[in-house]
């Protein structure tokens, strides 16, 4: 079968025109979900990109509770698509069409933009991720089959360009939807679609990176959403779609080499999205965007995942992003569907990885599209 590779350029800006069509301007599109100096904050912070009303809301994470931080949700003028906070927690940076934006967290965890409102990067991504250093923001391109790489200004969160990496795939379509950089820092992993995974090896040091495997989807309906890395960089965590799909489970081995684990997929509901562990590495959740819950895992020996009591758990409409806060006592979900449009959970002292509903916000007046959420650090 030929090589079929195809991704279209202004991808953001075609999906918005066909749901348009499609729903109205109430409608939504699918996106991809979503981890110095400056303003450096030790707060703990919620900021979900909504993409209906351009606009991004910033929440404090405190005993139960989500409280809007001043000036809240913040009008950048454009659909938000991705955003992500560097480790220190100093600035924001948000994907929107064509352009790279950054915004300086405040003490109070407010925002302001650090560039005057101005992009940072010309450049059409659908997923941010930063390497754990705090020195290099990786973006997945939408419009080529590229991955795009910047080199962070730490005290004005400025951008340097670097030559970006291309991948090519076998026999597939390609469809971007997430990026993530091992908490190792070496390796980064790139999730297609209908185009399955790329992993780079990535010198921390000097900035290379460098193609290393292609992983295939098992079957051309199988899409890879969603990516989770644990802490120690041994297993990769893959929200999947279509046939087969559930949560692909695989071994991390030498320069990224992706082996499955026995049992995996382990099934999951419709439309996993997205995928996050918890702060202790014992659980693994998936959100089902088609089905608006999200499965709950038992990580047990050889990575193997068995559903916990109660699971799947009821969250929003089109629910499609999924955070663990700062302390680690709570995993949010943003649901691009509302209803609503931001979900906070606790973990049950009892049942160990039942998640319990604590709270739930909306993230602006209206049909917002909360299609991503970014925790600080």
């Amino acid at each position: 079968m030929a090589q079929k590779v195809r991704v279209m350029r202004l991808w953001t800006w075609i999906l918005v025109v066909a749901v348009s069509v499609l729903t109205g301007c109430n409608g939504f599109f699918v996106a991809p979900n979503n981890s110095g100096g400056g303003g450096s904050t030790t707060g703990n912070s919620a900021y979900v990109a909504n993409f209906a009303n351009n606009t991004v809301a910033g929440f404090t994470v405190g005993t139960g509770t989500l409280t809007a931080v001043p000036n809240s949700p913040l009008s950048v003028g454009y659909a938000p698509t991705a955003v992500v906070a560097t480790p220190t927690n100093s600035f924001l940076y948000v994907a929107g069409p064509g352009a790279i934006y950054v915004y300086t967290i405040n003490a109070n965890g407010s925002l302001s933009a650090s560039t005057g409102g101005a992009a940072v990067a010309i450049v059409n991504v659908v997923a941010l991720d930063i390497s754990p250093d705090g020195n290099w923001l990786f973006g997945l391109d939408g419009a080529t089959t590229v991955i795009d790489q910047f080199q962070i200004n730490k005290s004005s969160g400025n951008l340097t360009s670097v030559t970006p990496t291309p991948y090519s795939v076998t026999n597939a379509v390609v469809a971007p939807k997430d990026i993530r950089v091992s908490p190792s820092g070496a390796l980064v992993f790139a999730a297609l679609g209908t185009g399955g995974d790329v992993v780079f090896t990535f010198n921390t040091t000097t900035g290379a990176l460098a193609s290393s495997q292609n992983l295939a989807p098992p079957s051309a309906t199988t899409s890879d959403n969603g990516l989770a890395i644990d802490s120690t960089s041994t297993y990769l965590y893959i929200a999947r779609s279509g046939t087969n799909g559930g949560v692909g489970v695989f071994s991390i081995g030498a320069a990224g080499k992706l082996t499955s684990v026995t049992g995996s997929p382990f099934a999951a509901g419709n439309g996993p999205a997205s995928v996050v562990l918890d702060s202790t590495g014992t659980h693994v959740y998936v959100a089902n965007s088609t089905d608006g819950t999200i499965s709950g895992y038992t990580i047990g020996t050889g990575a193997a995942l068995t559903a916990v009591t109660g699971s799947p758990f009821a969250s929003g409409k089109l629910v499609n992003s999924l955070g663990i806060d700062k302390s680690g006592k709570y995993l949010l979900a943003a649901s691009r569907g509302g209803s609503p449009d931001l979900s906070m959970y606790g973990f049950d002292a009892v049942t160990a990885g039942k998640l319990n509903l604590v709270t739930s916000t909306a993230t602006g007046t209206g049909t917002t599209g909360a299609i991503a959420v970014a925790l600080t650090h």
